[in-house]
């Protein structure tokens, strides 16, 4: 899908989160004593993009690579060190509660595991009420209706209100997960392995229901996996995150053809060799200790001297970024 310039749903600029690492008592007594500060772990390094209306950005990387930490971060669960986010405009971070409140409202954010993402002791009309209870953007004379009309879109029937998650399979409590972030109407969607703790067929159904979905609501949709196959079927442009870091971004359809960074091609090389059934290789990199610079320093099989540089992200071609200096310099 082509989209024309307008101003995006969501923008995010240079994005950062640390996470204290665990030590033990004595070791953060001596650092307290000290007066310096613990060790930390960036889990997020200055990510920047955006996503615009009706698009479906897939942000993709192997665990450990930032994923959900950016989603948590863009929903408040976890604050943000560094970094700007805005939704319509609004700042995604602001301290006004009344803007917070209106941009969970236009955001919502459908989770990997749907066992544990709905509360087991409520039923599937006090799930689903609940949203907009906090919210009431109709009034409540209205809910049933809402929660009936959304359970229908889903693929549920009406019954489903008066029964608690535990009476449904795990395909259905996504689907009611999907409900209950779109009972609000929300313009953007943010899926975190929406699809990864489920059978093969019923992600598939899953998949093909929140591509009606987006295309009957006009939703925008960040859609974060580490699968590159489910990706690149429903993604209109894809993010690759290593280390908390984006290093490549490009249309979904070139995602086979025209990757250059090493990490990308890495993770294409392993999908190939699981599809056909082979165990992925590890790439075993220099040996030489990580730098300041590029983030996949170490694990590169041949760096250049400017490796230990950071690498700017530099455009390709149209739509098409990567942070590397070795790709840049083959292309040119």
């Amino acid at each position: 899908m082509s989209v024309a310039t307008v101003s995006p749903v969501l923008l995010v600029e240079g994005l950062t989160k640390h996470f204290p690492l665990e030590r033990q008592l004595f070791g953060r007594l001596r650092d307290w004593w000290k007066g310096r500060p613990g060790p930390l772990l960036t889990a997020l390094k200055d990510v920047s993009f955006e996503v615009n209306p009706q698009e479906t950005v897939g942000l993709l990387g192997e665990s450990g690579s930032g994923k959900s930490t950016l989603a948590r971060v863009l929903m408040g669960l976890y604050h943000s060190d560094r970094g700007r986010a805005s939704l319509l405009g609004q700042d995604l971070f602001s301290k006004d509660r009344s803007i917070r409140k209106e941009n969970l409202k236009r955001m919502q954010m459908v989770f990997q595991d749907p066992f544990g993402s709905l509360d087991p002791r409520m039923s599937v009309r006090q799930i689903l009420s609940e949203p907009l209870s906090i919210h009431r953007p109709i009034p409540p004379v209205d809910w049933e209706g809402r929660m009936v009309a959304g359970l229908e879109e889903v693929g549920l029937e009406k019954d489903a209100l008066g029964r608690y998650p535990s009476e449904f399979s795990g395909g259905q409590r996504q689907r009611i997960s999907i409900c209950r972030a779109l009972i609000l109407g929300p313009l953007l969607l943010i899926a975190d392995e929406a699809v990864s703790a489920l059978d093969v067929s019923v992600q598939a159904q899953i998949l093909e229901l929140l591509v009606r979905l987006k295309a009957g609501r006009g939703l925008s949709l960040l859609f974060i996996s580490h699968d590159l196959a489910v990706v690149r079927q429903i993604a209109d442009r894809v993010l690759v995150l290593f280390h908390g870091t984006i290093v490549e971004s490009l249309p979904a359809e070139c995602l086979l053809e025209d990757v250059v960074h090493p990490y990308t091609r890495r993770l294409l090389q392993a999908a190939l060799q699981l599809r056909e059934g082979k165990a992925a290789s590890l790439e075993v990199g220099n040996g030489r200790p990580s730098t300041a610079g590029c983030r996949y320093f170490p694990w590169c099989a041949d760096p250049l001297d400017c490796c230990s540089e950071s690498p700017s992200n530099l455009e390709l071609h149209p739509g098409h970024f990567v942070r590397c200096w070795k790709a840049v310099k083959k292309s040119t």
